[in-house]
C-alpha cells in the first residue's frame, strides 16, 4: 500500500509531501541539486593515446566532482593521488607572475621554441571547488513569491533593501526620494519645446551637417522677418551651444597614455616603441548610474538574483539575474555580514575593433561598451540606450619588419588589458564596500559592483584569456581534438602552471601565453575563463553556418559533379533562394547568394531560406546536419529556456554532431575540430550560469557600432576624426537623457513625437494604422550600401513600454481605388460567392453558439442580408509578442500582413497566414494556414465588421519532414476544383506564415520571380525558420 504522507529525506528538514510529484517539486525548488564539472587536474595524454572524437555519442549530464579516469591505452597508470588543499592567490598577480603594468618581457621567443625547453616536472593540479554534496540545502534561498504560472525564488541576502541617501534602511513602505527640484516647465538650457525639437530632430535623428543647419536656419529667419519675428536658432553654433549645456547625461571625456617601456635595441629603435598610445574614455561608473537612474527602465531591471519553476519543477532562464553566476556571485559577497541587503550590480562589457573607412579599410577604433548586467535582455537588445561607449582602445600599429616580434605583440597585448584595467579602476572600492546611488524608482540602494560576462568574438576571446589562437578559451581541449572533452580552464589553475612550468610547455601543453596577465586578476570575484560570453553572431550564424556549412556545401558540389553540372547546380540553388516569397523582415537575394561582401543579417537571411534549396541537391546526411544545426540556434535564441529546452538543446547538438561527420568523410572539410564549432558544447552550461544569451550577443555591440563610431565618423571631418566623434557621442548622450526627463516630467507635447512613438500612441488608441509612405526611387543614394541583400518590409516600427499580448487590426485607411462593391470584389479576387461567404460570416457572428461550419447548413434564406457597400483595404497589422525576435523592450512585434493586387509597382502580393481554428488544441494543428484573398469592411446595423477573406491550405501528413524538420501544406479544392475559400473575422488571423516551395527533382525556371512561387507548386513547406517566433509556434 502506498503510503500517505512522503518524508523528505535531506538531513533537517522536517517537509511532508502527499504525493511522490509533491516530493520531487519540494526538491527541485528547494534542494538544489549542484553539479560541478571542475575537476581534479590531470595533464594530458599524448595525442596518440587520446580516444577519437566520438560525434554519435549522446552527450552526459556532468559527474559529481571526482577524480578522472585516464583514457585506457597500453601505458595507462592509476590515476594520481588528489593534491593538497589549494589556496588561491588574492586578488592581484603573484610575485612571480609579469607585473601588471607594461615591463620588459620576461619570456622573449615563446613563439619559436623546440624541444629543448620541455619542462619534466609535475605540472600543478587545478584547484577543486568547494565539494557540494547534492543533498546540501541551500541556504542563501530567501523569498518565494508566486509570478503566476512560476514560483520565483530570491537571494536570501542581497535583497536590494531601500535605504536613505546616507545608506541608512528604511521600511517597505517609505516613500521614494524627493526627485531633483526642477520645475514642470523648465526647458533649459532650451527656450521651449519647438527649440529642443529643432536641435533634437537636426542633431540626432537627421545627423544634419553644420552647413545645413545653417541653411535651414537663414530659410527660417527669411520666412519670420515678414512676421518681425526671431527664428528659434540663429546657426549651428548656437544650437550646439544649446546642446552642450545639457547637463543630463553628461559625463565627460578623460584621457591616459601608455608607452613602452621594456628593452629597446641599441640602434634601429622600432617606431611603435618610441609612440605614446592615448585611451579615451568616461567614467563607467558615472556612466551605469545614469542608466540605473533612468525613470523608464524602473521596470526593466531586477535588483536580485532570483530562480524561476514553473508548476512542475521545471527551471526557466532568461535574463542574466536568473542564472546561477548571479547567485553565486550573491552568495559569495555575502560572506561578508555588512553586504546584507545591497544590490548586486555586474557591468557586462563588449569591445571588437570596427573599420570605418570603406573603400581603403585603414580606420580602425576600438571602442569598449558597458551595461548594467541587471538590464533585461530585450532591453538591452532594443536600443533602448542601456548599452553605452564608455571608451576607444589604443590600437598599436607597426610595418610588416615588427609585426611577428614578439616583444611587440606582449606590448599589443597587455595594453589591452592594462587599458580594460585602468578604466574599471573606478568599480574596485565598491566591489566588496558597498556605495549608495539612486534608482530609477527614486529609491536609494546600497549597490556592490562586479565584473560580468564579456561580449567578444573568438579573436578577442582568445586575446582575453591569454591563450593561444586556436585553442578554446573556456577550457583545455587541445586545438587537433577540442570536442573529445576536456576540463575547464580557471584562474587559479592557470595562475599556479604560470609559476611553475615553462612557457614553452605552458604554449605546447595548455595552450596558455604565460606573460599575459587578463584585466580581471584585478579585481574581486572575476576569472575571465568564465566570463567569457556565448556569441551567436559570430560563433554560430558567421562561423559556423555561413563560414563553415555554407562554404562546404559549395566545396563538396565542386568536387562531386563536372564543372558544367556543378555551375547548374548551384544556380538552381540561387534561384530557389531568389523566389522565396515576400514575408515581413526577410531579406530577398534576387541574384542568389553569390556575392562576396557578407554581413551578419545576410547570413541570418540565408538561414531562413536555405533548407529547401539544397534539398536534393546534397546527400541526406548533409541537409539533416544543415537541419540539426538551425535547431540548436534557434533555441539557443529563444528569450527564455527550460530544462527541457536545455534537453532538445541537447538533442540537437548530438544530432548535428552525428551528420556533420559526412563533410569530413567526404573530403570537403580537412577537420571538424573548429574553435567556433567546439564553442557549441559549452553553451548549456552558459544557459544556466548566465541565462538566455539572446541578451548577451556580439550582435548587440554590433549594432552600436552604428551609432556609436560609423555615424559620428562620417559626420567628422575624417581629420583626426576621434576627438569628433567623442563630442558628437556625448552630445547624442546629452540629447537623449534630456528626453528622457522631459517625457518623465511629463513636458513633451504628443505633436512633436517622433514617428516611432507616433505609432505606439497609435496601437494603444485604438485602430489607426497607417501605410508607410513609398520611399523615394533615389533612397538609396543617401545611405552607404551594407548589404547586397534586400530588405522586404522596413516599415514596422519595434514597440516599447506596453503589456498587450496580441491585437490583429485592418490598416487605417482602405485603398480607394480597389473595390466599393461585393460584386467588385468578386470580381477582382476571383471568388464569385463572397456576398453568400459573408453573409454566413455574419450569420455566426450574429449568433455566437454557431460556428462557421455549422453555419454551412443553413439555408441562404435564413442568412441576414448585408448592404452591397464595402471597403476594401491593401493590409492589416499583426502585434504579437515575440521576445526573441527583434522587438521592442516589452517583446512586441509588429508585423504587416498583405493582401493587395500590386505590390511596389511590381505584382501582386498575397500573404499567408496562421489561423486560429481550435485554440483547445496545443500546439501547431491549434491553427491552420491560408492565403489572404482580400481585406474587407462592412457596415451592418451600425456595426463595422472587419473580415478577412482566405483560401484554405491542407496539412499534408501529421509529422515534420524528417530531412527539413518542417510541416507541409498543399492548397485546398473544392470537389468541383475551385478554391476552398472562407470569409472570416480578422481577429482570427494570428499572424503572417511563410512558405517555401518543395522543388522536388525540378529544376526552377530562370524567369520565375519572387512573386510567382506561391502560385507554381503543389506542396509547401511552412516555414518555422523565418523568424524565432515562427519556430517555437511552427
Amino acid at each position: 500500500m502506498a503510503p500517505s504522507r512522503y518524508a523528505c529525506t535531506i538531513e533537517g528538514c522536517d517537509f511532508y509531501a502527499r504525493s511522490k510529484g509533491g516530493l520531487t517539486q519540494h526538491n527541485n525548488l528547494i534542494h538544489r541539486r549542484i553539479i560541478r564539472t571542475r575537476r581534479w587536474h590531470v595533464p594530458a595524454p599524448p595525442l596518440a593515446s587520446q580516444p577519437p572524437l566520438q560525434p554519435h555519442s549522446q552527450p552526459q549530464p556532468s559527474p559529481p566532482p571526482s577524480l578522472p579516469t585516464p583514457p585506457l591505452s597500453a601505458s595507462a597508470s592509476p590515476p594520481p593521488p588528489p593534491p593538497p588543499p589549494f589556496t588561491p592567490p588574492p586578488f592581484f598577480p603573484p610575485s612571480s607572475s609579469p607585473p601588471r603594468f607594461l615591463s620588459p618581457i620576461v619570456f622573449s621567443a615563446t613563439e619559436n621554441h623546440d624541444e629543448s625547453h620541455k619542462d619534466n616536472r609535475t605540472p600543478p593540479s587545478s584547484p577543486r571547488e568547494e565539494d557540494t554534496s547534492a543533498a546540501d540545502v541551500d541556504h542563501a534561498i530567501g523569498e518565494q513569491v508566486d509570478m503566476g504560472p512560476l514560483q520565483r525564488l530570491f537571494h536570501k541576502y542581497l535583497t536590494a533593501r531601500k535605504c536613505s541617501p546616507d545608506g541608512d534602511s528604511l521600511p517597505p513602505d517609505a516613500p521614494p526620494s524627493p526627485p531633483p527640484s526642477r520645475p514642470k516647465g523648465d526647458w533649459f538650457p532650451f527656450r521651449n519645446q519647438l527649440e529642443f525639437e529643432t536641435a533634437d530632430l537636426c542633431y540626432r535623428r537627421v545627423q544634419m551637417s553644420a552647413t545645413h543647419i545653417d541653411a535651414l536656419c537663414k530659410i527660417w529667419a527669411a520666412s519670420l522677418a515678414e512676421h518681425n519675428a526671431p527664428p528659434l536658432c540663429v546657426d549651428h553654433t548656437k544650437m550646439y551651444e544649446a546642446i552642450d549645456g545639457i547637463e543630463n547625461g553628461d559625463v565627460a571625456w578623460q584621457s591616459f597614455h601608455v608607452t613602452y617601456q621594456g628593452p629597446r635595441p641599441e640602434r634601429a629603435i622600432p617606431s611603435w616603441m618610441e609612440a605614446s598610445y592615448d585611451v579615451w574614455f568616461r567614467d563607467p561608473r558615472e556612466i551605469l548610474k545614469n542608466i540605473l537612474g533612468r525613470p523608464d527602465l524602473k521596470d526593466d531591471i531586477d535588483l536580485t538574483p532570483y530562480r524561476d519553476y514553473d508548476s512542475t519543477g521545471i527551471r526557466q532562464y532568461g535574463n542574466l539575474f536568473s542564472g546561477d553566476w548571479a547567485w553565486d556571485q550573491a552568495t559569495r559577497i555575502a560572506n561578508d555580514v555588512h553586504t546584507h541587503g545591497a544590490t548586486f550590480v555586474p557591468f557586462v562589457l563588449g569591445s571588437d575593433k570596427t573599420t570605418v573607412s570603406v573603400a581603403t579599410g585603414q580606420s580602425e577604433y576600438y571602442p569598449l561598451y558597458i551595461s548594467p548586467g541587471n538590464i533585461h535582455n530585450s532591453t538591452r537588445r532594443a536600443h533602448c540606450n542601456a548599452v553605452a561607449l564608455v571608451g576607444f582602445l589604443s590600437v598599436p600599429k607597426t610595418d610588416e619588419t615588427c609585426s611577428d616580434d614578439p616583444h611587440f605583440r606582449h606590448f599589443r597585448r597587455q595594453l589591452y588589458h592594462t587599458s580594460i584595467s585602468t578604466i574599471l579602476q573606478v568599480f574596485k572600492p565598491g566591489m566588496t564596500c558597498p556605495e549608495v546611488i539612486r534608482f530609477g524608482d527614486g529609491y536609494h540602494r546600497r549597490v556592490i559592483w562586479g565584473v560580468g560576462p564579456y561580449i567578444a568574438d573568438y579573436p578577442e576571446q582568445v586575446l582575453l584569456a591569454g591563450v593561444v589562437q586556436g585553442w578554446c578559451p573556456r577550457c583545455l581541449a587541445r586545438p587537433q581534438q577540442l570536442d573529445g572533452g576536456a576540463l575547464r580552464r580557471c584562474r587559479e589553475h592557470t595562475e599556479a602552471l604560470v609559476e611553475e612550468l615553462h612557457p614553452g610547455t605552458l604554449w605546447d601543453t595548455y595552450g596558455i601565453i604565460s606573460n599575459v596577465v587578463p584585466f580581471t586578476n584585478d579585481f574581486p570575484r572575476a576569472d575571465i575563463h568564465e566570463l567569457i560570453a556565448p556569441d551567436i553572431l559570430h560563433q554560430l550564424i558567421k562561423g559556423t553556418f555561413k563560414d563553415h556549412l555554407v562554404d562546404w556545401v559549395t566545396k563538396y558540389l565542386k568536387a562531386s559533379y563536372p564543372k558544367r553540372e556543378y555551375k547548374k547546380i548551384l544556380a538552381d540553388i540561387d534561384r530557389r533562394i531568389a523566389i522565396a516569397a515576400p514575408f515581413a523582415g526577410l531579406r530577398r537575394f534576387p541574384q542568389g547568394r553569390g556575392f562576396k561582401q557578407w554581413t551578419g543579417d545576410d547570413s541570418k537571411a540565408l538561414m531562413k531560406v536555405y533548407l529547401p534549396a539544397i534539398e536534393n541537391h546534397l546527400p541526406d546526411d548533409m541537409v539533416r546536419a544543415v537541419r540539426a544545426f538551425l535547431e540548436f540556434c534557434y533555441i539557443v535564441r529563444r528569450n527564455t529556456l527550460t530544462d527541457t529546452d536545455i534537453t532538445e538543446l541537447e538533442r540537437a547538438l548530438a544530432e548535428f554532431h552525428h551528420h556533420r561527420t559526412i563533410f569530413e568523410e567526404s573530403g570537403v572539410a580537412a577537420s571538424l575540430s573548429l574553435p567556433r564549432q567546439h564553442s557549441l558544447v559549452h553553451y548549456i552550461h552558459l544557459i544556466r550560469q548566465y541565462g538566455a544569451p539572446n541578451g548577451l550577443c556580439s550582435s548587440i555591440t554590433e549594432s552600436k557600432h552604428i551609432e556609436a563610431v560609423k555615424e559620428p565618423w562620417r559626420r567628422s571631418s575624417r581629420f583626426d576624426a576621434l576627438g569628433q566623434m567623442l563630442v558628437t557621442n556625448q552630445r547624442l548622450d546629452k540629447l537623449k537623457a534630456i528626453r528622457i526627463d522631459f517625457a518623465a516630467r511629463g513636458m513633451l507635447n504628443p505633436i512633436f513625437l517622433p514617428a516611432p512613438l507616433r505609432a505606439l500612441q497609435d496601437l494603444t488608441e485604438g485602430n489607426h494604422f497607417q501605410e508607410p509612405p513609398p520611399a523615394p526611387e533615389n533612397a538609396l543614394q543617401f545611405h552607404e550600401p551594407r548589404s547586397r541583400s534586400v530588405e522586404e518590409c522596413e516599415d514596422e516600427p519595434q514597440i516599447d513600454g506596453t503589456t498587450l499580448m496580441a491585437e490583429v487590426n485592418l490598416a487605417a485607411k482602405s485603398n480607394p481605388a480597389r473595390s466599393r462593391t461585393f460584386q467588385d470584389l468578386a470580381d477582382e479576387i476571383n471568388v464569385p460567392n463572397i456576398r453568400r461567404l459573408t453573409r454566413r460570416f455574419l450569420y455566426s457572428q450574429l449568433h455566437p453558439n454557431v460556428t462557421l461550419r455549422t453555419a454551412r447548413s443553413v439555408p441562404p434564406q435564413d442568412l441576414p442580408n448585408i448592404p452591397d457597400k464595402l471597403r476594401v483595404y491593401d493590409s492589416a497589422v499583426s502585434v504579437f509578442r515575440a521576445p526573441s525576435d527583434l522587438c521592442g523592450s516589452s517583446g512586441l512585434r509588429r508585423e504587416r500582413i498583405r493582401s493587395t493586387p500590386v505590390w511596389r509597382g511590381e505584382a501582386a502580393r498575397y500573404d499567408t497566414a496562421f489561423i486560429m481554428t481550435q485554440p483547445d488544441v496545443a500546439g501547431i494543428f491549434s491553427m491552420e494556414v491560408a492565403r489572404v484573398l482580400a481585406f474587407f469592411s462592412f457596415k451592418h446595423q451600425d456595426i463595422v465588421h472587419p473580415c478577412v477573406v482566405v483560401h484554405w491550405y491542407n496539412w499534408y501528413g501529421d509529422a515534420r519532414d524528417d530531412k527539413t524538420g518542417m510541416y507541409m501544406v498543399r492548397p485546398s479544392f473544392n470537389s468541383t476544383g475551385s478554391k476552398h475559400v472562407e470569409v472570416l473575422h480578422v481577429d482570427s488571423l494570428v499572424r503572417a506564415a511563410h512558405l517555401l516551395p518543395f522543388f522536388g527533382e525540378q529544376l526552377v525556371p530562370k524567369e520565375m520571380t519572387c512573386h510567382q512561387s506561391l502560385d507554381s507548386f503543389e506542396l509547401f513547406y511552412v516555414n518555422r525558420y523565418a523568424d524565432h517566433h515562427a519556430f517555437e509556434i511552427a
